[in-house]
């Protein structure tokens, strides 16, 4: 549980730092590329190639390849089309892709979680209800996309790892190597080299969220995440907004239409309670 709570203060400042420094500055691809090959770094020297089975090899090297590489993709490009709040509070439904993905494993349906995602969108809609267009459903669905990558690695990493004796800092190292092929692949195929970082601060920001926020991050909120159980740790994705959106308004937005946020926030905190509610109900009942 520290783990978790140490990692949700680092991540706070990532949201901002992105919205405010890189998002329609520096190519979002590039962006991804940078972050995940400055972690990989930290890790690569734990790469044991000849004392892991291939098989195990190559499902971490998907799960890094899902959890970091697809969902950096979808992540960054979002703060193209929506605001650093909206892209907080649209992660909101992480806590509910998780729990959903872990019924589908374990082969089980509840149709009251299609209620708990109905509420979080209206949710989302009341933050935009006079500027709803296709850029800001866009930027929604790409929030979703970065949400689905997120917690499908989380579920899949827990139960990966729960079932074998492997040290966290050789799987990383495989985890790494996944979303290193992912980024570098689109990269080469969409990247723009005519926005790459320019300034000493841009390249600063790249720097701490790969070494720091994505490095130590990802270890540490992984490794947390396999000491838990599956309700405490959807409920640890969401500790992370209130935290981000506090640091970006206090710091860098304080003209935000905190009357919009409040009223989509607190719709958004009763799909997150329902979705706790229906789950341990589901536990009591099995």
């Amino acid at each position: 549980m520290n783990y978790l709570i140490s990692v949700t203060i680092l991540w706070a400042f990532s949201f901002s730092l992105i919205g405010v420094y890189l998002a329609g500055q520096v190519d979002a691809w590039f962006s991804v590329l940078m972050r995940v090959a400055l972690a990989a770094v930290v890790f690569i020297p734990f790469l044991n190639i000849t004392r892991i089975a291939k098989p195990l090899a190559l499902k971490l090297i998907a799960i890094g390849a899902i959890q970091l590489g697809a969902m950096y993709g979808f992540y960054y490009h979002s703060f193209l089309y929506l605001s650093v709040p909206e892209v907080l509070l649209f992660t909101v439904m992480t806590p509910l892709y998780i729990t959903l993905l872990n019924d589908v494993l374990e082969q089980r349906f509840n149709a009251q979680f299609l209620l708990v995602a109905i509420i979080a969108i209206i949710g989302a809609v009341a933050i935009r209800y006079q500027g709803i267009d296709g850029d800001f459903v866009f930027g929604l669905c790409l929030v979703q996309g970065a949400n689905i990558c997120f917690a499908s690695g989380q579920v899949f990493y827990k139960r990966l790892m729960s079932e074998q004796s492997l040290d966290h800092k050789t799987a990383f190292a495989w985890f790494f190597v996944g979303a290193l092929i992912v980024a570098a692949t689109c990269f080469a195929l969409f990247g723009n080299i005519n926005k790459l970082p320019t300034t000493v601060t841009q390249w600063g920001v790249l720097t701490y969220l790969g070494l720091i926020a994505s490095g130590f991050g990802y270890f540490a909120w992984n490794k947390g995440a396999v000491a838990v159980d599956v309700g405490t740790l959807a409920v640890m994705n969401n500790v992370l907004i209130p935290a981000g959106i506090v640091v970006n308004l206090v710091i860098w937005n304080r003209d935000a239409d905190l009357l919009r946020l409040s009223l989509g926030g607190a719709i958004m905190l009763l799909a997150l309670w329902l979705n706790r509610v229906f789950t341990k109900r589901l536990a009591h009942s099995q």
